[in-house]
């Protein structure tokens, strides 16, 4: 029986970032749950293609955005079950236990808990918000990974190609089908320190809302970096 999980990651000149995500994913290798690895690049200027032909990746290229990313890597993959990771975000130790448990259960879609690679209070209290949204509202976001069976992914109908909110449109097109692991991710957390924790989710929370009441993504991207 081959392994079931294609791990999907979008990069745009990420390949300093890369490695260490990498690492994290050689968990499932060693467990013989992952059959691939697929990166779906959005014209980086940095050697990432290098790197990925370095650990025998998949690498596909297409325009930026990383809805059409995923949705480009979720076409090129052939795991019966799906990983969407961020290049930024380290998933736990034990990853792959719960990922197999998932997939012999098939409950619908799992994403994990989330945390963030700082210390001090405000990570606590913004991961700790992130969290309560995913669980009472069933909006995770896409640093938390996304793992789903390529069935129920091409019957919601997949990511949409979109530049921003694509984790949002994917949340709620699955309708509360995701479970929330206590495992927690661990992702970059450099935009909030750069433009503080309450500056930075605010304008999330902001950009969140907006969207939820129409505002197309495209012109919340604008905005974005």
């Amino acid at each position: 029986m081959r392994a079931p999980i294609s791990i999907i990651i979008p990069t745009l000149n990420a390949a300093s970032s890369l490695p260490d995500t990498l690492a994290r994913v050689m968990e499932g290798l060693n467990a013989g749950v992952v059959r691939e690895l697929v990166i779906s690049d959005g014209g980086s200027a940095d050697d990432v293609e290098a790197l990925a032909g370095e650990v025998g990746a998949t690498f596909i290229s297409g325009p930026a955005g990383r809805g059409g990313q995923l949705a480009r890597g979720a076409d090129a993959a052939q795991g019966d079950w799906l990983l969407f990771l961020h290049a930024d975000t380290w998933l736990p130790e034990g990853w792959s236990d719960a990922a197999l448990q998932h997939i012999q259960t098939d409950q619908g879609a799992l994403v994990f808990s989330l945390s963030f690679r700082s210390t001090g209070i405000m990570p606590k209290l913004t991961s700790a918000w992130a969290n309560l949204r995913s669980r009472v509202f069933s909006l995770p976001y896409g640093d938390q990974a996304l793992l789903i069976s390529r069935s129920l992914y091409g019957e919601i109908g997949g990511y949409p190609d979109q530049p921003l909110m694509e984790d949002v449109a994917i949340a709620r097109t699955l309708k509360g089908q995701i479970t929330v692991s206590p495992l927690c991710v661990q992702t970059d957390a450099t935009r909030y320190q750069i433009n503080g924790w309450l500056t930075q989710g605010a304008r999330n929370q902001w950009r969140l809302l907006r969207y939820l009441l129409g505002a197309r993504p495209e012109q919340l991207h604008r905005g974005y970096r």
